[in-house]
């Protein structure tokens, strides 16, 4: 039997990527911001394919298909009937959009042939087939194809494919079957960036600072939204007012209009955050939860299905996701972990195995993602070079003693980057990009948030929990291996307020210990969470092990080893210069522990801040 190696591709739009399949398992992906360099680069993802193809000693010749999560000349035809729709406005960002679309995005087909044969030094003639899904149907390959269920309903939310916003489908087997959609300019992702916007944050980028900043306010908007901005049907489904939105036509989210309804203009980015953007967060959170679980109601209901799976940008709202599992009668629900336009390139390839090319599917216990450890790794030889190259020092230790040592120096409340195996794929690091700290430390959300990711002080960070230990922690009787679900910390591990701490409001609330593990517990008393197996990542989870029986907690800080505006890190080198650069006490990168007091000077000046674009 023919082998099939299929390389799907997502580009051009944001979170550009590359993933390879191979007779339907997934044996690679990765975002091209992890080697650029660059957050969210959207540009022809030549380097992500490349380690695809190297990480499988392949070539492009080896490929035998090649498939685009999207349909270009649909996207152009939303755009063209969008700005006659609405004409005379929006001349400015119909100018500012069609050279783009004329020199390059309506050719996509022939753009990228010759991006592929300049990459694999071929011809044209010599390149494999190239397919193209629809967006939302990559968005739902992504979710049901590596799910764990043989029959669920698949929900798709983000802020726009080629139409479709929103969509529906069921997943049988190896087979995707579309039920319905809400298609543009009615879309949820596009709300929730336009009071991302709103609030001063960036979009594509800061939504999920407004989730971190909703628990802060007081949802005293939300029945003004619901009354000026979005037409909410019983079922979850919706309409904007679009009077209010200035996405489909111009260069801004919001307009006057908006202004006017929210009291003022939007708030201008890295000025201070008052009680007033807090609230609007809150507002629009509260909201989008009830849109979410409305939806996702109406296709439990419809479809008589007793699993759910999703995808699409939305998807990452994981205190949405918490209360879908938390609140309907679904048994389970999976979650893309790249659920963004990055996992489309999972998405798509998997799309062309099953439905293009009708092959059985078998559903994997757990998930066929593989932990989403699918980037690129070192070995330790790769490692002691690339640090000696640097002049690093540093001291190399056996698996035992590493272990060992850093679970002590954890628990000493050194916060040290962790940086092994193969690199995740997706928004979130899950132990092998990671910077981690202890728990139960009232100090370490302050010195990570302040001293070694350089961003906003309110920001939460993750637990990572021992798998079989979850519950004596959180209220949270599964699986969360990919941060992608939030659940409350139990009521016996929290800290009584105070009656002056309960009248705190706002950002005041930020210090006030809320439970035994404080640097994991956001001030509504819940926790994003991610579940640590031996099966997908043994070493992490050995760490965690070692942690707990030196401390009595199976809970470590989990957060991404970068700093704010910088893609995750990806090579040893990037690894060594954001230690170096922060004031992380310790790195275990491999077997090679380095303690940043033994390093030689290293850039004291904040100039290397200039290179990463705030985020």
């Amino acid at each position: 039997m023919c082998t099939r190696r299929i390389l799907g591709i997502s580009a051009y739009y944001h979170d550009s990527a590359a993933a390879l399949v191979v007779d339907g398992d997934i044996v690679a992906a990765a975002q091209e911001e992890r080697f650029t360099r660059k957050k969210f680069d959207a540009r022809f993802p030549a380097r992500s394919i490349s380690y695809c193809l190297a990480a499988q000693g392949l070539t492009l010749k080896d490929v035998t298909d090649v498939v685009f999560y999207d349909k270009p000349l649909a996207k152009f035809d939303r755009l063209l009937e969008t700005y006659l729709g609405y004409a005379p406005r929006g001349v400015a960002s119909f100018a500012a959009a069609m050279p783009v679309w004329l020199k390059e995005k309506l050719y996509l087909k022939s753009v990228m042939r010759n991006e592929l044969a300049a990459l694999g030094g071929v011809k044209r003639s010599e390149l494999p087939p190239l397919r193209f899904t629809e967006h939302h149907q990559a968005h739902a390959a992504s979710a049901f194809f590596p799910s764990p269920f043989e029959t669920a309903g698949v929900m798709c939310l983000d802020g726009v494919g080629e139409w479709a916003t929103t969509s529906v489908w069921t997943g049988e087997r190896n087979r995707l079957t579309a039920q319905w959609e809400i298609d543009f300019p009615h879309s949820l992702g596009l709300l929730y960036s336009a009071f991302t916007y709103y609030t001063g944050f960036k979009v594509n980028s800061g939504e999920y600072k407004v989730m971190g900043l909703a628990p802060y306010g007081e949802p005293r908007y939300a029945d003004l939204i619901l009354t000026e901005l979005i037409d909410l049907k019983p079922d979850g489904t919706f309409r904007l007012n679009t009077r209010y939105f200035n996405y489909a036509t111009g260069l801004t989210m919001t307009n006057g209009d908006f202004d006017r309804v929210f009291g003022g203009p939007p708030r201008k980015p890295e000025t201070p955050i008052t009680q007033r953007e807090m609230d609007l967060a809150a507002s629009v959170q509260k909201v989008t939860e009830e849109v979410v679980l409305r939806l996702a109601r109406t296709v439990e209901r419809e479809l008589g299905v007793k699993y759910l799976c999703m995808a699409g940008g939305v998807a990452l709202n994981c205190v949405a996701n918490g209360r879908i599992l938390r609140e309907l009668p679904f048994r389970d629900i999976w979650i893309q972990p790249a659920a963004g336009d990055a996992g489309g390139a999972v998405g798509a390839a998997l799309a062309a195995w099953y439905q293009y090319h009708d092959k059985p599917r078998e559903p994997r216990e757990g998930d066929s993602m593989h932990g989403s450890y699918l980037g690129p790794s070192f070995a330790d030889s790769e490692i002691e070079a690339s640090l000696g190259s640097l002049g690093a020092r540093f001291r190399r230790l056996g698996d035992e003693d590493l272990i060992r040592q850093v679970a002590e120096l954890i628990a000493g409340e050194n916060v040290v980057g962790w940086f092994q195996g193969r690199m995740e794929f997706g928004p979130r690091a899950l132990g092998a990009r990671s910077i981690i700290g202890d728990a139960r430390s009232p100090r370490m959300q302050s010195v990570m948030n302040l001293k070694i990711k350089y961003r906003e002080s309110f920001r939460p960070f993750a637990p990572a929990v021992l798998g079989d230990r979850v519950a004596d922690y959180f209220d949270l009787d599964r699986a969360s291996p990919y941060m992608l679900l939030v659940a409350p910390v139990r009521e016996e591990l929290r800290v009584k307020a105070s009656p002056e701490q309960e009248s705190l409001f706002g950002i005041e609330k930020l210090n006030v210990p809320r439970s035994t593990i404080p640097a994991v517990t956001h001030v509504d008393y819940s926790a994003r969470i991610q579940t640590v197996h031996r099966e997908t990542n043994p070493r992490f989870y050995e760490l965690i092990r070692a942690f707990e029986r030196l401390t009595g907690c199976a809970v470590l800080v989990n957060t991404s080893f970068n700093v704010r505006g910088e893609p995750i890190v990806c090579t040893p080198e990037d690894a060594y210069r954001c230690f170096m650069r922060t004031e992380m006490d310790y790195l275990a990168i491999g077997n090679c522990l380095l303690a940043k007091s033994d390093q030689p000077a290293f850039e004291r000046n904040d100039s290397w801040k200039k290179e990463f674009e705030l985020d």
